[in-house]
């Protein structure tokens, strides 16, 4: 067991089933649909990071790898997403956008829970125990999927951030909204640049990044909706609320 590949993932799953909770709470007093989704994404986050961190300790179980290929690779960042398109979109678009997001997640359920894995490439131990990959580990045609929802929920999550963020900002009202979309972005787009790296085959990053990016997210979550001052007007231009 390392620090690097077994606490660093516990903590950024401890933190994401914090954040799903105090989302859960949020959508049980307003009954808002993208956050629901918010909180199923993080909940999808604290998935994979367990599983990151049970792989670093215990090395390899076939049930925890599908679970955060499926969960945390394939998933989290697409169900994220989905819950900013409920927040900035049309209904009716975002709509038809869920279904095509559930149907590809029941798809992706099955290919990856009847995929043939070779657990050679991570069936170490000790520390010699290298991040989870499914690179030469779940069959090609199942990582054909992972782009698809990566990029998908990559743009709106961050784009839709950036979007929010511009508008208060360019407004001048409800500017700590600003930096807790901003904080969003940013928490967004480190996990993806971890994929990257860890694409690359470069170790010790995307645990790191995950790690971090939660903690933005959830700081920008919590800024974004702390209360608003009293001299700042009402308004109905979309954020995370």
């Amino acid at each position: 067991m390392t620090f690097s590949n077994t606490l660093i993932p516990l903590a950024s799953s401890i933190i994401s089933f914090i954040f799903a909770v105090l989302i859960f709470k949020r959508y049980f007093d307003r009954k808002s649909l993208h956050l629901l989704l918010w909180g199923l994404g993080m909940v999808f986050y604290g998935i994979g990071g367990f599983s990151e961190a049970y792989y670093g300790a215990f090395g390899w179980n076939a049930l925890i790898f599908r679970m955060w290929y499926l969960f945390g690779a394939i998933l989290v960042a697409a169900w994220l997403g989905q819950g900013t398109v409920y927040l900035l979109a049309k209904r009716r678009k975002a709509n038809v956008l869920m279904i095509i997001l559930v149907i590809g997640s029941l798809f992706g359920l099955f290919m990856v829970f009847n995929a043939e894995l070779d657990s050679s490439p991570l069936a170490t131990s000790g520390e010699t125990r290298i991040e989870l990959s499914g690179k030469n580990v779940i069959p090609r045609n199942v990582r054909l999927l992972t782009p698809f929802f990566n990029i998908y929920g990559t743009l709106t999550l961050i784009g839709g951030a950036i979007y929010s963020a511009w508008i208060f900002y360019r407004k001048r009202i409800l500017l700590h909204r600003t930096v807790g979309n901003i904080l969003i972005a940013t928490g967004a787009i480190l996990p993806a640049m971890g994929g990257i790296f860890s694409r690359f085959e470069i170790p010790g990053i995307l645990y790191i990044l995950e790690f971090f990016g939660a903690i933005l997210i959830f700081t920008g979550f919590l800024r974004a909706t702390s209360p608003m001052d009293a001299d700042q007007p009402a308004t109905e231009i979309p954020s995370v609320n």
